[in-house]
């Protein structure tokens, strides 16, 4: 039976009995979850084992990456800037970073960046993953790049792109790379356990990801079996030149092991965060109000920040999504709290968001990497929350 540490508020038992229920029926391995309301911790979970190999148990400060749920970060550190009236995000992106002007590119608003619509999804020639790490490399291949649709007709997840589109234009309007803006604006002043980049002292406390291979191979099912709702995302898949998978092979090789202590050490703002539940939660919770005295966000940009921009059919992921300026907003499949949550889910089962109405903020980070429809595990921890709301 894995042991769980930390602490509920009364009221919000449901909460531990559904963290609970993810190690002994979902298969977490190791994990935590916070919540807050109203500016203070009610939830605060942890337990498991962090390195499965070292058999390390999970401990309070243990740190997790969390893939795409950095996005949300990355969005709140341009967010400041654009509060500071220091980056306007309906300027063209080439006022701020002017070599981004090639390849028909002069027009392209930085809110395009963040709201997914810039077609800058791929690379023609992907980029040596060594040299991607030197960031420069990838800036200036994605200046050069042209749009793979006309920028502002569509959205499509921009996976990996996306976090050095944003975090040039971060770096060129705060002369800091984005890991190190977040670091001194945000983490530091607010006490957020969260990295992009992470410094060579904080490795030993970084949990190691167990990715969970798939039940069924895509490439083999028949089309006749596959659900009538999925195929053109099977076919997709299948499909080495579709989207969908050239905007997650924009590196040579295209796979990336982001247990590595040089991915982890690098700045890829949008999928190599490394941080805690904790974090997550507490940043999102002062992005909607005041936490120890701390407030990030005003209520102007709030509005700003969540406001629908794109909605609809992904032209990577094929399937609908909708996002505010940086942030995931509500859809069937990740529906968060309810219609005024925002925030961003990671790749594998980590989730990061604030609901405004409800007053609350939540992070749940773990090291059991699944990729399955089926994976409920943040899901039921969001029902608890909403069910010890109610």
């Amino acid at each position: 039976m894995t042991t769980i540490n930390g602490e509920v508020a009364p009221g919000f038992e449901a909460v531990r009995d559904a963290f609970v229920a993810n190690f002994e029926r979902r298969g977490d391995i190791g994990a935590a979850v916070c919540v807050y309301r109203d500016g203070r911790p009610v939830v605060d979970l942890w337990g498991g084992v962090a390195d499965t190999e070292m058999g390390r148990p999970w401990e309070r400060d243990t740190l997790q990456l969390v893939y795409s749920a950095t996005k949300g970060v990355t969005a709140t550190a341009a967010h400041l800037l654009a509060q500071r009236g220091v980056l306007d995000l309906d300027a063209p992106v080439a006022r701020y970073w002017p070599e981004f002007a090639a390849g028909g590119k002069a027009e392209i608003p930085v809110r395009w960046l963040l709201a997914h619509r810039a077609g800058l999804v791929a690379l023609d020639q992907p980029v040596a993953l060594g040299d991607a790490l030197r960031w420069d490399p990838m800036v200036d291949a994605l200046a050069g790049q042209r749009p793979l649709w006309e920028p502002g007709t569509a959205h499509g997840y921009h996976g990996r792109t996306y976090g050095w589109l944003v975090g040039e234009v971060i770096r060129r309007v705060s002369g800091r790379t984005p890991g190190r803006f977040f670091s001194e604006e945000v983490a530091a002043p607010l006490g957020v356990d969260f990295f992009i980049g992470l410094p060579a002292s904080e490795r030993g406390r970084v949990s190691r990801m167990v990715h969970q291979q798939p039940e069924v191979d895509l490439a083999t099912v028949p089309v006749e079996a596959i659900p009538e709702e999925l195929r053109e995302l099977v076919a997709a898949l299948r499909d080495p030149d579709s989207l969908s998978n050239r905007a997650f092979a924009i590196t040579e090789p295209a796979e990336i092991d982001f247990n590595s202590p040089e991915v982890q050490a690098a700045e890829l703002p949008a999928s190599n965060g490394i941080g805690t539940a904790r974090g997550l939660a507490r940043m999102y919770a002062a992005l909607i109000g005041e936490v120890d005295g701390v407030r990030l966000f005003t209520t102007e940009t709030l509005a700003g920040a969540t406001d629908e921009q794109a909605c609809g059919l992904d032209q990577v992921m094929l399937i609908p999504s909708r996002f505010g300026s940086g942030y995931m907003l509500p859809t069937e499949t990740n529906p968060m709290a309810g219609p005024s949550s925002f925030g961003h889910a990671g790749r594998g089962g980590s989730l990061a968001f604030a609901d405004p109405e409800l007053g609350i903020s939540f992070g749940y980070v773990m090291n059991h990497i699944v990729e399955s429809l089926d994976d409920v595990r943040a899901l039921s921890l969001v029902e608890a929350v909403r069910e010890s709301l109610a």
